[in-house]
């Protein structure tokens, strides 16, 4: 009989609810503050109202790992459902957040022995929620820890993500970017191509003036990668849905593409990159 695998990840991994509930993913929230108000990601806080406040508040919101206790409590509620159980627990690129640190500590710190897996996914949103989406799935076929790993592996080494933020007001403000880099981008419309590197973290590829322009040249940048190969892409967009469109309608006519869908930033990632954010997560299929 094999071990039964539970996969685990946290709220940055913007993987919709349906989608968390039929495959049995556990989510930990991170927390959002707007002052003294303190919201659970995708929990107490959605993403319709998080940029109704974020848009409206004078100051920015911040942003706040999990605890290890929030992490113990988990792990230790899916052992007592399932005995035995393997768990793998994916995370926010440990360079964006003590998330990753949290869970580690927290396995640590379980006084009997346990099969607890944590991961660095070195990504962010369905850049890695789509591997844990993935793990769930073959964790329901029956596969082992072992097969799960190494597809984790490859999906990491087969998938580029790009996306475009409205403004760079939010990146300067969360501290991603300087103030010069802001205010010149402001001023001359510059879009930013931006991703996150094999070491996990958020870096500018090109500059474009024009969102149409920056679209295209991320359309190029994927061609280099993928030519006609059959892909599946995952657009994501924080409040407005029309770039997303945008850019789906785009990389459709350039790319075979197999499938496409559609999931929203929440409110930890919106925080850094404001509400006219627009993502494309394109894998290999």
């Amino acid at each position: 009989m094999s071990t039964t695998i539970r996969i685990v990840t946290d709220s940055t991994s913007d993987i919709p609810q349906e989608v968390r509930e039929e495959l049995g993913i556990v989510m930990v929230p991170l927390k959002v503050h707007f002052g003294q108000e303190v919201y659970l990601d995708a929990t107490t806080i959605g993403t319709d109202e998080f940029y109704s406040k974020l848009e409206s508040s004078s100051q920015l919101p911040t942003t706040s790992q999990p605890s290890p206790n929030d992490f113990m409590e988990v792990y230790q509620e899916i052992l007592k459902e399932t005995p035995g159980a393997q768990i793998l627990s994916f995370h926010l690129s440990s360079e964006m957040s003590g998330t990753y640190q949290s869970a580690v500590l927290a396995e640590s710190l379980i006084e009997e022995e346990t099969d607890i897996t944590v991961i660095d996914s070195k990504s962010a949103s369905f850049g890695f929620g789509m591997r844990v989406v993935e793990a769930a799935r073959m964790a329901r076929e029956g596969k082992s820890k072992e097969e799960i790993l190494v597809r984790m592996e490859w999906l990491r080494d087969n998938m580029k993500l790009y996306f475009l933020v409205d403004t760079l007001e939010y990146l300067q403000k969360g501290g991603r970017i300087g103030k010069a880099s802001a205010l010149i981008g402001s001023i001359l419309n510059i879009k930013p191509i931006l991703t996150v590197d094999r070491d996990g973290i958020v870096a500018a590829v090109d500059k474009v003036r024009g969102q149409r322009k920056a679209m295209q040249r991320m359309i190029d940048l994927l061609k280099s990668d993928f030519g006609n190969e059959p892909v599946g892409i995952m657009m994501a967009y924080s409040k407005h849905k029309a770039a997303a469109t945008d850019l789906s309608e785009l990389a459709q006519a350039h790319f075979n593409v197999q499938h496409v869908d559609y999931t929203t930033l929440g409110s930890v990632i919106g925080t850094h990159v404001g509400p006219g954010a627009a993502a494309i997560f394109m894998f290999r299929v």
